[in-house]
């Protein structure tokens, strides 16, 4: 019996003593890509946090490789949200390195088998270039391609990624999204990642995982982006509105809110 790669069994997480996520059920095979989605505050970045042992659940199990999750666990490479710049003096090459055994940031000093771990991650990324410019004098895109290397590190099994195409124009998203898919199923790793935008991953994911009222779907996109499934998954009519090859998830009566999706491109999954 293969195991999943994620099992998420009847749990509630909460954040600041509010529940958010409330006896979710769940589970990822192993090499999926998978896309969560919702509207802000839905809970995406609250199962991150779960999932790697930093929100304790409530009630339920949380198993990653059918092991329980536990904070700093090596198999989980985890890229949060780029809000504001860290470290904008230290190179490329010192940013990476200093995520180096993910469970805490340190100087960024490591040894020969560190050194080529750091090496490995920038390759992978096609980062290389970037080693010994300063983190400061780099693009937005530059840089989600260091917090990309810094996952990478460990070798993980499972990715964890928080809003990566967010502050990204529309090709760079694109190119980032071929860049993770093309990393995951090189090194056989299962993937989740938030994101409001669904049109840059478009042929490329599995699953869709829509999180709302404190619940979630597992799906992929034409089972899951439907009024049906969602005016069920939210307790209230919603409409999913399909025009010139683009799908918007709205409220009854065009209230804003639901985070309209844009599907630009289609319906192909890989």
């Amino acid at each position: 019996m293969i195991l999943p790669a994620l099992e998420v069994d009847h749990v509630t997480l909460a954040r600041g003593g509010q529940v958010v996520l409330q006896d979710i059920t769940f589970a990822i095979p192993k090499g999926s890509f998978v896309v969560v989605l919702g509207a802000n505050g839905a809970g995406k970045t609250t199962l991150f946090r779960g999932l790697l042992g930093l929100e304790p659940s409530h009630t339920g199990t949380l198993r990653v490789n059918g092991i329980p999750v536990h904070r700093g666990s090596p198999a989980i490479g985890y890229m949060p949200q780029m809000r504001k710049l860290v470290g904008g003096q230290l190179s490329g090459w010192s940013m990476v390195a200093a995520a180096r055994r993910g469970q805490k940031w340190g100087l960024p000093w490591c040894g020969r088998a560190g050194r080529a771990a750091v090496k490995a991650a920038l390759e992978a990324v096609d980062a290389v270039d970037l080693a010994r410019k300063p983190v400061g004098t780099l693009s937005g895109g530059q840089r989600q391609r260091l917090l990309l290397a810094q996952t990478l590190l460990d070798d993980p099994s499972l990715l964890l990624l928080d809003e990566p195409l967010a502050s990204l124009d529309p090709a760079r998203m694109r190119e980032t999204a071929l860049r993770i898919h093309t990393l995951a199923q090189t090194r056989g790793m299962t993937v989740l990642m938030s994101a409001h935008d669904i049109n840059p991953l478009l042929g490329l994911m599995d699953h869709v995982l829509y999180l709302a009222r404190g619940k979630a779907l597992l799906g992929t996109v034409d089972d899951v982006i439907t009024t049906q499934a969602l005016t069920a998954l939210y307790g209230a009519p919603v409409d999913v509105v399909r025009a010139g090859g683009r799908v918007f998830v709205v409220a009854e009566g065009g209230g804003a809110a639901l985070q309209p999706h844009d599907c630009t491109g289609g319906h192909t999954h890989a």
